[in-house]
């Protein structure tokens, strides 16, 4: 493991408030050493110091994760979740070695005002809230540019680049995406499992397609530079995306679903279209889902698993890794929020042994350190692992953001 960035000097979020006047205090979660660490690896002497330097020295970026840090009692997350003030986990963070991290907040969870989440203003006021907390402290910085990124890796700081998992709260009005833009959302995706207005989701019985409003939408993300993610629609909408987008699109964190035949994991069509196209697919690594035949009790492994399943599809310029973990108890909080999260209907009745973290991925404060000391053990080269951990997500990004 790092140690920590030298930018970082022990900032916590909301520290310019005082806690239990302007916001109601929770215990956190451990950001660092939560559960024991991952100890499958056994690297040489030679290896670690390998896998550090390329760490250190290499633009790292997470395509999918959510970097804040949730209560210690997860029965308490409802509270946590209507207050709209999800803390930060800059300790963890500045152990990541991440350069970069696209930030999705609570997205299908964002219920400050209903239970049903994604709506318009919720997402705004999470959106403004968090800013306001990355304004008062130099390392987590809020990146919206290539240029931002190669800031934070030559200062030693973290680019906070935000992202949507789906445009539910634009509705039927296309200008939002404009102002989205402008409070900084560089990522988004289309449809969160269930259908929308732009098109259908991954839980649905059948999937339409991208609508004629969706293509708008999609043309617009274009125009304005933002991102376009297809982690959760349809195969159809998937498909349609790819196709009406002229720059490539992101399938941000997901799976091959020939190695999990899961509607959460996506098609070989779906991937080899996106990669037909310039596009990237990041390897997810959330709790229950890119599990493996070969492996599936979950962890590093299994994911792994997805991640050469993929390489060996459309080449390794075309994978990466958005692996979707968070500071606290992921597995607890798919529990109580399974309902938005459509958790049942997208990753279906497989019988699998239920496990309390992904073993080697549990959060993003190890979870490049792993990735890369795996890619290290099994002999891939520097340009190989500096491609996977960055450099193809740079490539699609000068493309739609330049």
């Amino acid at each position: 493991m790092l140690n920590p960035a030298k930018r970082y000097t022990g900032y916590t979020a909301y520290a310019y408030l005082e806690a239990g006047k302007d916001y109601r205090a929770f215990k956190y979660a451990k950001q660092i050493n939560r559960v024991p660490a991952y100890g499958g690896l056994d690297l040489s002497t030679s290896q670690s110091e390998r896998t550090k330097r390329l760490l250190e020295e290499e633009t790292v970026i997470s395509l999918h994760d959510h970097v804040q840090v949730f209560p210690d009692d997860m029965t308490e997350l409802p509270g946590y979740i209507r207050q709209g003030r999800e803390a930060t986990a800059y300790a963890g963070l500045s152990r990541s070695g991440l350069t970069a991290v696209f930030d999705n907040g609570m997205d299908g969870a964002c219920c400050i005002s209903s239970e049903a989440g994604w709506k318009y203003q919720d997402v705004l006021f999470d959106l403004g809230v968090r800013m306001a907390d990355l304004a008062h402290q130099d390392f987590v910085i809020k990146a919206e540019s290539i240029k931002d990124i190669e800031y934070a890796a030559l200062t030693g700081r973290l680019a906070h680049i935000f992202a949507l998992e789906a445009a539910t709260m634009i509705e039927n009005e296309v200008d939002r995406l404009d102002v989205l833009y402008g409070f900084g959302v560089r990522q988004m995706g289309i449809a969160y499992s269930e259908a929308n207005m732009l098109g259908g989701g991954l839980k649905e019985r059948g999937d339409g397609g991208l609508t004629y409003f969706g293509e708008r939408a999609v043309d617009r993300m274009n125009k304005l530079g933002i991102a376009i993610d297809i982690s959760h629609s349809g195969d159809r909408t998937s498909l349609d995306v790819i196709r009406a987008s002229k720059v490539p699109v992101f399938i941000t964190h997901a799976g091959a679903r020939s190695v999990w035949p899961t509607k959460r994991m996506k098609t070989d069509e779906t991937i080899v279209e996106c990669a037909t196209r310039g596009g990237v697919i990041g390897i997810e690594a959330a709790p229950h889902t890119t599990l493996s035949r070969t492996h599936p009790w979950h962890s590093l492994e299994s994911v792994m698993d997805h991640f050469t399943y993929c390489v060996d599809l459309v080449g390794i310029e075309h994978v990466s890794f958005g692996p979707d973990t968070l500071f606290g108890d992921h597995v607890s909080l798919h529990d109580t929020l399974s309902s938005n999260l459509s958790l049942v209907q997208t990753n279906g009745d497989i019988d699998h042994d239920k496990m309390a973290y992904v073993d080697g991925l549990e959060n993003p404060a190890e979870a490049f350190y792993n990735i890369i000391g795996w890619l290290v053990k099994y002999d891939y080269s520097d340009d190989e692992i500096r491609a996977v951990v960055g450099g193809n997500t740079l490539r699609v990004l000068k493309e739609v953001w330049e």
